[in-house]
């Protein structure tokens, strides 16, 4: 048994999430991390709320709350909105948590033992009207690139590029509106990055095996030159500039960078889960201690890779202390809606919580990860999610259990059968489903996301051939023990396929268990092979008619979404 770490990327805190960062991280996590406990692995999957920076600053002044209490609330949605999905975390934890004030402020003083964190003198802009200097989102213009005139004082969404806010045009203050700024200077730790491209350039060519896409940003970061970055903002939200409860003189109205403070919420975050649980986190991250014989895989979109594969190691390889370092780095383009970007306040998009109102998890897990952007950006349609659901779900899937499951019930009652022993068609089908298995398991092993389930959809259909060349309604006119038998090897294929389907549909992978009243963490280890597997009810087991496992989307419902989330 393997020990696999698994973290994506923490969810910021300010509102409900969409499709698109759904399957950017969490979810092609949660498909992995089902896959190796199914095969038997010690599995542990950690992730958290970032509630720090001024998205969460800014959010809570727009809702007209305190910004603890609006992360408190807002931690609380996501946490249900996540377990609605069947997001298995170990632990969902919040980078406000006691944990991780203590270890941000543990790495910052090792840093600067080692000589990475210096005190530098910055020229800030400053509101006069807010009687504040303004970090980063707090500063809104236009970007002086490519003059989109809504850039952010961090980065352009529109041409991408990472951006310090004395360079905008135009600048003013997103708290309040005013153009009253100026240049004024203060005082900020930054991390030594340029001392570390040698020994980062070296840890990232130890990675031959990341996908194409980690490695292009990272080698883009590396050829670039790293350059120094600041990890402490000014701001009232966020972890003191401080240790040992003492803060740093200078710092008392400072705090740490949330780009500094939220990757290392994924050890913090795994000892407040080893607190509730009685565990033991320094097994899972301090090579002294263990950790030696875990797998880390960090799951992302694009747009995190960078500090994922440069800031972040930064941090963990400068302590210079035994800590565990990622292994695989499984990143994901960018989902669009309908070629655009997702947004809440122009009503563009579907959002988590909207989309468990509309259908069942299941219906979105399968679509998402099916087409998960893998190679490039994706554009999720409406259109297109409605027929990739009536095709494999509805048709391919829902009919066979249906089917199946009606068949025996009208001509062999509520009882798998016994009689009868496989012959030709039967030894065909398990030629083919162990050759489709072992890719599927290949795939899935190699976080090959879309591969993988084309594999899986293939072995729905291999079911539907199967039953169209055995024909048990027609043998049974003339070889009840044959056509008996045939209808034997199909029923069997309903718990084949609830394992198979488990880490991506497990509501439904639950339902088609509970067909044969199985119990799903027992009866779900991942298969051997397609031999046994057929041979898993003997014959003489009660079953309960199967209820419509997907229901098919209709036209005019799709037409009524896009009036009602934007389409176009």
């Amino acid at each position: 048994m393997s020990r696999i770490l698994i973290t994506s990327a923490l969810p910021y805190i300010n509102g409900i999430k969409h499709l698109g960062n759904l399957v950017g991280s969490m979810l092609p996590a949660d498909v992995y991390a089902r896959f190796q406990r199914q095969r038997g692995q010690d599995v542990l999957y950690i992730c958290a709320t970032d509630e720090h920076g001024t998205p969460a600053e800014l959010a809570a002044r727009a809702s007209g709350q305190d910004v603890e209490d609006y992360c408190r609330e807002q931690y609380e949605i996501q946490r249900d909105a996540g377990a609605r999905f069947g997001l298995s975390f170990d632990h969902f934890g919040r980078s406000s948590s006691p944990a991780n004030h203590r270890l941000t402020q543990h790495f910052a003083k090792v840093l600067e033992d080692n000589g990475l964190i210096e005190e530098r003198t910055d020229r800030q802009v400053y509101s006069v009207d807010d009687e504040r200097f303004l970090p980063d989102r707090y500063v809104e213009g236009t970007c002086p690139h490519c003059d989109y005139e809504k850039a952010r004082g961090d980065q352009c969404d529109n041409c991408g590029r990472l951006l310090d806010p004395i360079d905008l045009k135009e600048p003013y203050s997103a708290i309040s509106g005013s153009k009253n700024v100026e240049i004024r200077e203060t005082r900020h730790l930054y991390l030594l990055q340029a001392q570390m491209q040698e020994k980062i350039a070296d840890w990232v060519a130890s990675k031959p095996n990341w996908p194409q896409l980690t490695k292009s940003i990272a080698q883009k970061w590396l050829k670039e030159g790293l350059r120094d970055r600041s990890i402490t903002r000014d701001l009232k939200w966020g972890i003191p500039v401080a240790y040992e409860g003492k803060a740093r003189p200078g710092f008392e109205n400072k705090v740490f960078y949330v780009w500094f403070d939220a990757p290392i919420e994924y050890i913090a975050a795994t000892e407040t889960w080893a607190d509730k649980n009685s565990g033991d986190w320094e097994s899972w991250w301090r090579t002294d201690k263990g950790a030696d014989d875990v797998r880390y895989v960090q799951f992302m979109g694009k747009d995190n890779v960078a500090f994922h594969t440069v800031s972040f190691p930064a941090t963990i390889l400068g302590s210079q202390e035994p800590w565990k370092t990622v292994d695989a780095l499984k990143s994901l383009n960018w989902l669009t809606w309908y070629g655009g970007k997702f947004s809440t306040s122009q009503n563009r998009g579907i959002f988590m919580d909207q989309a468990l109102d509309l259908l069942p998890a299941d219906y979105w897990r399968w679509h998402l990860m099916a087409n998960a952007p893998e190679s490039d950006d994706a554009s999720f349609t409406l259109e297109h999610f409605a027929s990739v659901v009536n095709k494999d779900l509805a048709d391919v899937l829902g009919n066979f259990v249906n089917r199946i499951t009606r068949f025996c019930i009208a001509r062999f009652g509520e009882e798998v059968p016994s009689e009868g022993s496989y012959g030709d068609a039967e030894n065909a089908l398990i030629k083919e489903l162990d050759e489709r298995i072992a890719a599927y398991t290949d795939n899935l092993e190699n976080m090959e996301f879309r591969k993988a389930f084309t594999e899986l959809r293939a072995i729905w259909v291999a079911g539907n051939e199967y039953l169209q060349v055995a024909a048990p309604w027609t043998t049974i006119k003339e070889d009840r023990e044959k056509a008996a038998a045939s209808v034997r090897c199909a029923l069997n294929l309903i718990p084949l396929f609830a394992s198979l389907s488990r880490p991506v549909i497990p509501f439904t992978s639950d339902k088609m268990f509970a067909i044969f009243g199985l119990d799903p963490e027992s009866a779900s280890a991942w298969p051997k092979d397609a031999k046994t597997a057929l041979s898993f009810l003997k014959g003489g087991e009660k079953f309960a008619p199967a209820e419509v496992l997907f229901a098919k989307i209709e036209d005019d419902t799709v037409e009524e979404w896009r009036q009602k989330f934007g389409a176009e």
